[in-house]
């Protein structure tokens, strides 16, 4: 049974891509740590067409480098290698949205892993925000990689939030109207991205394939990636 918070609309061809110069999003200066030897700053994690655009949508994009620690990423692993490895990946996703995956759902953890739920839910949305149902837990072979989309409004709220786990990735973000405004992501392994409001419903966004995986110019290897994500409720 396909899982119903998975459900995409306006699934778009890949558009024409020219990189440009990263431009800053944050203040701080520590280093982000990653699993691919490559090391930017954290106000070096978003970059975009223009410097006017990273500015607008700042507070609505985060990247939250070493959000949880090793040992919560093993124990997060833990949990969820069991059930997943009883999957099959998966190359011809329903809405055709995602290609070489497998996923699940979870609703109950233990200590250790809710309380990184606990953490990520206390920074990513507000006090008494409704979440919808059991977290999504999706499973990228190294093959594997999300298309262009836009979550499903009729089931999806104003904010998305995702641990990513065993790799680095780079997810893009393309203004669904006006393609030449974009955004790129640098996701480190452990780290927590936010989309809110506009980036997330003006903006299709993806997880690059591997032999597409580029940021700032730099290669970043794609290995199998694990997303534990969060949404809210539609208000």
């Amino acid at each position: 049974m396909r899982l119903l918070i998975t459900v995409a609309r306006r699934i778009h061809k890949r558009h024409l891509y020219t990189p440009t110069s990263c431009l800053s999003s944050a203040a701080s200066c520590s280093g982000a740590a990653t699993n691919s030897g490559l090391q930017f700053r954290d106000d070096q994690l978003v970059c975009g067409s223009t410097g006017e655009l990273v500015q607008r949508l700042r507070g609505q994009v985060e990247v939250r480098t070493e959000f949880i620690s090793q040992e919560e990423e093993g124990a997060l692993m833990k949990e969820l290698e069991p059930g997943l490895r009883k999957k099959r990946y998966e190359f011809d996703h329903w809405d055709d949205a995602i290609h070489g995956y497998r996923e699940t759902e979870r609703a109950q953890w233990g200590a250790v892993c809710e309380g990184v739920m606990d953490r990520l839910r206390a920074v990513a949305f507000s006090e008494g925000s409704p979440l919808l149902g059991p977290v999504h837990v999706l499973d990228l072979d190294k093959a594997g990689y999300i298309k262009p989309h836009i979550d499903s409004v009729k089931f999806c709220g104003s904010t998305i939030a995702g641990l990513s786990l065993l790799s680095d990735s780079v997810m893009r973000l393309v203004r669904e109207d006006e393609p030449a405004e974009w955004l790129n992501l640098f996701l480190p392994r452990r780290s927590l991205y936010i989309l809110r409001d506009q980036a997330r419903y003006k903006f299709t966004h993806e997880i690059l394939k591997d032999d597409e995986s580029l940021f700032s110019g730099q290669r970043v290897p794609r290995h199998r990636r694990i997303s534990v994500i969060c949404r809210n409720l539609p208000v």
